[in-house]
């Protein structure tokens, strides 16, 4: 019954809306980017990136080819919990995510949310690594209807922070594989 709730209220709030848009960085000094591109590139394996995620599996299509869909649960939603008026929750929240382009030259790519019980409507990502002097920088471009319980901003900074999570976890692995 909430989630019909947080539907309807959702639904009202983005016929008035603009759909939000935010773009969050994290510069890696050292690594190439031709380093960590494959990091990113392995859609199924965004567990590796986030310890808070209990899983990230693969299951449709062939991984690194769009359309294929990875299930993701376990995803850190404490403004969603205060949407729906509670504390920190023992709900698990988890995603499908399509996978809708990828251009290894370029080392982009591009998926959007299909399910999902973490209050995303209509959202789109672009993940994109970017060569720097002394190392590199992954970007991740959003766009999603006004989330209800949210604000924009803390939207920002729930991406960037995961953003980071995920940028300190692959130098970690990287300085792993060197020795």
């Amino acid at each position: 019954m909430e989630s019909a709730n947080i539907d309807h209220v959702t639904s009202e709030m983005n016929q008035t809306q603009p759909k939000w848009q935010g773009q969050a960085c994290a510069d890696l000094a050292g690594p190439k980017a031709d380093q960590i591109w494959p990091f990113v590139e392995d859609f199924f394996g965004l567990k590796r990136w986030f310890p808070t995620l209990t899983a990230c599996t693969g299951v449709e299509g062939v991984l690194g080819q769009p359309g294929c869909i990875r299930y993701c649960a376990g995803f850190n939603n404490a403004p969603f919990d205060r949407a729906i008026g509670q504390a920190k929750t023992s709900t698990l929240y988890w995603a499908k995510e399509k996978l809708l382009s990828i251009d290894p030259v370029a080392k982009t790519l591009s998926y959007t949310i299909i399910d999902s019980n973490i209050g995303f409507n209509s959202y789109v990502a672009t993940g994109r690594v970017v060569p720097k002097e002394e190392g590199c920088c992954i970007m991740w471009r959003y766009e999603v209807e006004p989330v209800n319980g949210w604000k924009h901003e803390d939207l920002d900074q729930w991406f960037e922070s995961a953003l980071q999570v995920m940028a300190r976890s692959m130098e970690k692995a990287l300085l792993g594989q060197a020795h």
